[in-house]
């Protein structure tokens, strides 16, 4: 049962498999999908009598949806007496916060963010893949060409062919979805190969990135920040740094107390609460060196408040990112236009030609890519990392409060899975070795002048390969490589 659980897991099942469930479910039965959506949990029951009880048309339930869709985006009165939202079927107060959209949105996008940030401070720690900064530079050039690109593509592209009504769309394009292009690099290059560090480092940088735009570029546009409600975040940083001085060894109260304050401030100003915690996970106390990412859970005891948090919390989030799919990613595809073939334009020619292009340019300012990675492997790594799902669908939501956009945005993310199938041709067309390739005895990558120049078995040994298990983990990290 725990391999079968850990296999879920690893191959982000869930998150597919809420993604196809919400399609069939929008497509079959749109009226009782978009009220499973804004209804509240505990009248869940009540979803279908909303589309088919009183023989209700499907564009009635729709408009109905899209009713209580505009309720969600922020009837907070005034945030200072923190008056609650309403709900549009008339039913206000507790309802709203019962809804699976406040509750998978609001909240469990919240412990999604806080993994995601728990990654990104491991990454600074000694042995990280930010640390010592060196060993960063390259990857880190490429992940600004990962958010530069995409949102170039999509404004040139709307300037020209689009509409001014997309234009809030830039942001959609910037983000990668770790989990599944991790998948998609292992199964072209094997688990160990550098370009999967070097695409793991790249996701998880530019998502901190996409953290950011959220916060900045998406405030609710109903209603203007209230950057004084702020301060609520103030108090909860401190109650984690005093909990870090007083050095409290359990990541609970970390988490419910100072998470809470910065939760409700940024609930009360209007940003979205669920970066809360991306202020308080760098305060819990860490390891001494960077477990890596995707570390397995029987690897090692978990001894650190930060090691314990990912290890409460992933098992939730990963199968929570179930309910994420399944309140996101419903789409009729009667709302493909042409939003859709930008945004997937925008993720897979942007990611592509920004990694690329400034990858080429680190490496032209004597910063080469990783020991064993050609540049054959950064084309298909470009390609890769434009696959977005789980943050781009987020960013729909976001970008947009029409529910014709969100939906068109949204089949574009969607359609960006083309981008593993665009990495296996340049994989299959290029001839690009893999380390299966490799020990097979097929021709490896030959020396590149911007790599640092050794065979690809070589570069992926780092200092933790003698207490790894055999079978092969992807919680590789940019190792320095192992002297000759």
């Amino acid at each position: 049962m725990k391999k079968t659980i850990q296999t879920l897991q690893e191959y982000s099942l869930p998150l597919i498999a809420g993604v196809i469930a919400a399609m069939i479910w929008a497509n079959v039965s749109p009226g009782s999908y978009k009220a499973l959506v804004h209804t509240p949990i505990h009248r869940i029951g009540t979803i279908f009598d909303h589309a088919e009880e009183h023989g209700e048309p499907a564009a009635q339930a729709e408009s109905h949806a899209t009713a209580t869709s505009d309720a969600d985006h922020g009837e907070v009165a005034d945030s200072s007496d923190g008056e609650k939202h309403a709900a549009a079927d008339g039913h206000g107060g507790l309802d709203h916060y019962l809804s699976l959209h406040f509750l998978i949105n609001d909240i469990f996008m919240a412990l999604f963010f806080g993994v995601a940030a728990k990654e990104i401070t491991e990454a600074c720690l000694p042995n990280g893949a930010l640390n010592p900064v060196s060993k960063a530079i390259n990857p880190l050039f490429a992940t600004i060409g990962g958010v530069v690109g995409p949102v170039a593509v999509f404004i040139s592209l709307n300037t020209v062919l689009g509409d001014p009504a997309w234009k809030n769309g830039w942001g959609i394009p910037t983000a990668t979805d770790i989990a599944l292009a991790w998948l998609v690099m292992k199964f072209l290059f094997g688990a160990r190969h550098p370009a999967v560090s070097f695409l793991l480092l790249l996701a998880v940088a530019d998502d901190a990135i996409g953290l950011g735009i959220i916060a900045i570029g998406y405030p609710d546009p109903n209603y203007p920040t209230q950057w004084f409600n702020l301060v609520w975040c103030i108090p909860g940083i401190l109650i984690a740094l005093g909990l870090r001085m007083n050095k409290v060894q359990n990541w609970v109260p970390y988490i419910a107390i100072g998470g809470a304050f910065c939760w409700w401030g940024l609930y009360s100003a209007h940003l979205h609460p669920a970066l809360a915690l991306v202020f308080v996970v760098p305060f819990l106390p860490g390891p001494n060196k960077d477990m890596g990412l995707y570390v397995d859970d029987g690897a090692d005891p978990h001894d650190s408040p930060l090691e314990k948090f990912e290890h409460a919390l992933k098992g939730i989030v990963d199968f929570g990112l179930f309910f994420f799919a399944l309140v996101n990613a419903g789409v009729a595809f009667g709302e493909i236009s042409g939003l859709s073939w930008l945004v997937v334009a925008s993720l897979i020619i942007g990611k592509m030609t920004g990694v690329t292009g400034f990858s080429l340019l680190a490496m032209k300012l004597g910063f080469p890519l990783p020991e064993g990675m050609g540049r054959r492997h950064l084309l298909a790594t470009g390609a890769v990392s434009g696959l977005g799902l789980t943050v781009a669908l987020f960013v729909c939501g976001q970008a947009f409060t029409s529910e014709s956009l969100q939906g068109a945005a949204k089949m574009g993310a969607v359609f960006s899975v083309a981008a593993a199938a665009i990495g296996l041709g340049l994989k299959v067309g290029l001839k690009i070795p893999g380390m299966q390739d490799t020990a097979s005895g097929s021709d490896a990558e030959p020396k590149d002048p911007g790599s640092a120049g050794a065979e690809p078995s070589a570069a992926v040994e780092t200092s933790k390969a003698a207490d790894q298990p055999s079978e092969e983990r992807a919680d590789d990290v940019l190792a320095e490589p192992v002297k000759a």
